[in-house]
C-alpha cells in the first residue's frame, strides 16, 4: 500500500523500471508483473537499498535456484533471473563512488568454491575480464544474476541509495515476474 501513494507528485521510478521492462517484454508476448505466489501474496515490487559508509558487497551472484534454492516459492520457475538496478544517488570521495563491478564470469560450482575468499585471484589467474558500471542519477541497467558482481564501498558523505528488483524469465512462460 506504500509504494501506491509514496511518489506522489513526482515521476514513480518503479513505474520507470517497470515500463521499461514491459518494452523489452513485448516483442515477445510477455506480460511483466509484480511476483506472487499461487495463493495469491504478492512479493514486494522493488526494495530501496541505502549504504552508508562504505558498506560493500562482495563478489557474489544472485538466484532463487541455485544460491538459495528455495525450490518452494513462485519465482524458482524462472530460468533466467536478472537484476534491475536504478541509480537514485551516489556517494563520492575523492571522485571515487560506489557502484558496481560485473566480471564476466557466470556462477558455477567451481567458482563458488572461491567466491569468499581468493575470487580476485581466480579472476587473474583465468584472465577474467570485469567492468565497472558508474551510473549517474536516473540511469537504470538489467544484468544476469549469475554474472559474478560487487558493489566497492566508499565511504562518502552521502549514502548510495539504488532501487532495485529481480526479474524471472523464461522463453515459454508468457509471464516475467519482478520481486524485491
Amino acid at each position: 500500500a506504500l509504494f501506491a501513494s509514496l511518489f506522489d507528485g513526482i515521476q514513480n521510478p518503479i513505474e520507470v523500471l517497470y515500463s521499461q521492462l514491459r518494452r523489452l517484454a513485448a516483442a515477445e508476448d510477455h506480460r511483466v508483473l509484480t511476483a506472487y505466489e499461487p495463493d495469491g501474496r504478492l512479493y514486494g515490487p522493488a526494495i530501496f537499498r541505502i549504504h552508508y559508509g562504505g558498506f560493500t558487497y562482495g563478489p557474489h551472484f544472485d538466484s532463487v535456484r541455485l544460491r538459495e534454492k528455495r525450490e518452494s516459492y513462485a519465482v524458482n520457475r524462472f530460468e533466467h533471473q536478472f537484476a534491475g538496478v536504478m541509480c537514485l544517488q551516489n556517494t563520492e570521495l575523492g571522485g571515487q563512488t560506489a557502484q558496481s563491478v560485473l566480471h564476466r564470469c557466470l556462477w558455477t560450482p567451481e567458482v563458488n568454491a572461491v567466491m569468499e575468499s581468493a575470487f580476485h585471484e581466480y579472476a587473474a589467474a583465468n584472465n577474467i575480464p570485469s567492468v565497472r558500471v558508474d551510473l549517474e542519477p536516473g540511469d537504470l541497467y538489467f544484468f544476469n544474476t549469475r554474472c559474478i558482481h560487487e558493489v566497492p564501498g566508499v565511504a562518502g558523505d552521502q549514502p548510495r541509495a539504488v532501487l532495485a528488483t529481480f526479474i524471472g524469465y523464461s522463453p515459454h512462460d508468457p509471464e516475467v515476474f519482478v520481486w524485491s
